[in-house]
């Protein structure tokens, strides 16, 4: 049977990050791609910091709690994607590539924010397994395993984004092919390849925490 006070307990831990970490990754798409020249993104009100405007209520509430209560290996969910008009853009591959790399960039700014506040929280002599200490360490990690896992090339993630916009069109189209079937090659990376997304998340992890003087 589980467990569910600790799985309350690690809700209350991981609520915050999850919650930071859907909101800036989706808005770093909308601010790139707002500043790249597509406009859509204020009209539909996706430019902004408010979660409420991210969320999804299946991938950013049931999802996360069925992972928690059923013992998943990873906090899994989403916000509500952002809809890009690349059409707006002025150097169209280029720029879809800055919006792909936007959202993993927002994770690891708040990686790095989690990374000082849990720098500081040490430096006051606050005892390491304290909630707030506990939430900035899974800050780091939560953050870092989305950045990593977003930028797997497999569409329909950004690194496939990514991958696809440095193809010539022909193969471009037929990798994008793939992007229905994206769904169950991750589910077989998270069950039968864990280390693939956990060593990177990691190393980057240890390396935000690093640089920034942060313990790990």
């Amino acid at each position: 049977m589980p467990d569910f006070s600790q799985s309350f307990y690690l809700i209350s831990v991981m609520a915050l990050p999850f919650l930071l970490a859907i909101t800036l990754h989706e808005a770093g798409h909308a601010f790139a791609a707002h500043f790249l020249g597509d406009t859509s993104q204020e009209n539909s009100g996706r430019l902004s910091f408010n979660p409420l405007v991210h969320l999804d209520p299946f991938g950013s509430v049931v999802l996360p709690l069925l992972a928690v209560f059923t013992g998943f290996p990873f906090l899994i969910g989403y916000a509500k994607p952002v809809m890009i008009q690349p059409q707006k853009f002025k150097e169209m591959r280029r720029d879809m590539i800055l919006v792909a790399l936007a959202g993993p960039f927002g994770n690891l700014v708040v990686a790095i924010f989690c990374a000082y506040v849990l720098r500081f929280a040490d430096s006051y002599g606050m005892d390491g397994n304290s909630w707030l200490m506990q939430t900035m360490l899974y800050g780091i990690f939560m953050n870092c395993l989305f950045m990593v896992f977003n930028l797997l090339p497999i569409p329909p993630l950004d690194g496939g984004g990514v991958v696809e916009q440095l193809l010539p069109y022909e193969a471009a189209q037929r990798y994008r092919s793939i992007a229905p079937y994206g769904i169950f090659i991750l589910m077989a990376i998270v069950v039968f390849a864990k280390p693939v997304i956990l060593m990177p998340t990691l190393f980057m992890s240890k390396l935000v925490a690093n640089v920034v003087g942060a313990p790990w």
